[in-house]
């Protein structure tokens, strides 16, 4: 995913060297947000705007720099024999964390009533308890369950947040607030470094799934990680970051972000949201580009 591959392909590539950053990566912490908000870490990457918003009245001290797409990442897939949101009623629907803004806005506009659905959550990610009907339907995201469903040429129904009408966004970079305060230079570099690779990976994806998917094989993580769903991911993933409608690469902007903003102030259940201009930064990156070309120091 955008904001996780890139930071760790950025330092392999030798683009944080180059800037003189010095980029240690956690990647067992358990949960990210926490590791900077407490000052442990300086960096995190959520899975969208609805993310950073719905953590937001929990999660002090933390602060939205990149945004890496206007295309919500999740999907609602379910059983063959599922073939509109409304037969949901009835049955059971997964879920990973929280139902999402998103999936509850999508089950609205079908006229779906909720309270007649069993709600599970799941613990783990293995998307043929659908098709083996444990499981009626998942929210789950688009570049990978459904993906691995299709690869094995499994029937399902997916149902779409655009089939719904609802915005989305796709992941999102978060820094220490504290520490942006401090370092604005440092972070401006740290993501001129990942977007940079980002914009390699872009241009040269195939090379990029074999780094990355050989960086988790000699870490013992190539199990959960293997090369072919990298490819599955990554070809659906970075067409989202292509068709970013803020503009160059993680770019963000309040307009983008406030449809999801309205939903999660609708079905988030959060009391106090803050404004969203409190939330990111809109100005980082995007004073990265010139004329929507990343700026990169002369060798």
């Amino acid at each position: 995913s955008a904001g996780q591959m890139d930071v760790f392909l950025a330092k392999e590539l030798g683009y944080f060297k180059a800037l003189c950053l010095d980029v240690e990566i956690n990647a067992s912490g358990a949960n990210g947000q926490q590791l900077v908000a407490s000052g442990q870490a300086q960096f995190t990457a959520l899975g969208s705007a609805s993310d950073v918003m719905l953590a937001a009245a929990n999660s002090k001290n933390l602060t939205a720099v990149a945004t890496y797409g206007t295309t919500s990442p999740f999907s609602l897939f379910a059983n063959e024999n599922v073939k509109s949101l409304k037969d949901l009623e009835g049955k059971k629907l997964g879920y990973f964390i929280n139902l999402t803004p998103i999936a509850s806005a999508m089950l609205d506009d079908a006229g779906v009533d909720v309270s007649k659905v069993e709600l599970v959550k799941m613990t783990n990610y293995d998307p043929t308890v659908v098709t083996r009907g444990q499981v009626d339907a998942i929210v789950g995201y688009a570049s990978n369950q459904p993906e691995k469903l299709r690869a094995a040429k499994l029937p399902f129904t997916e149902f779409l947040p655009e089939d719904y009408g609802v915005k989305g966004t796709y992941n999102v970079m978060e820094v220490n607030t504290h520490f942006l305060t401090k370092n604005r230079a440092v972070v401006s570099d740290f993501m001129r470094a990942d977007l940079k690779a980002v914009e390699y990976c872009l241009a040269n994806s195939e090379k990029c799934v074999d780094m990355i998917s050989k960086l988790a094989a000699d870490n013992n993580q190539g199990s959960a990680f293997p090369k072919d769903q990298q490819a599955r991911t990554w070809g659906v993933e970075s067409t989202w970051v292509k068709e970013s409608t803020a503009g160059a690469p993680g770019v963000q902007t309040e307009a983008e972000w406030k449809p999801e903003y309205a939903l999660v102030k609708k079905y988030g259940e959060v009391k106090d949201l803050p404004p969203i201009s409190t939330m990111m930064d809109a100005s980082l990156v995007a004073d990265l580009y010139k004329n929507g070309t990343l700026d990169w120091p002369a060798k």
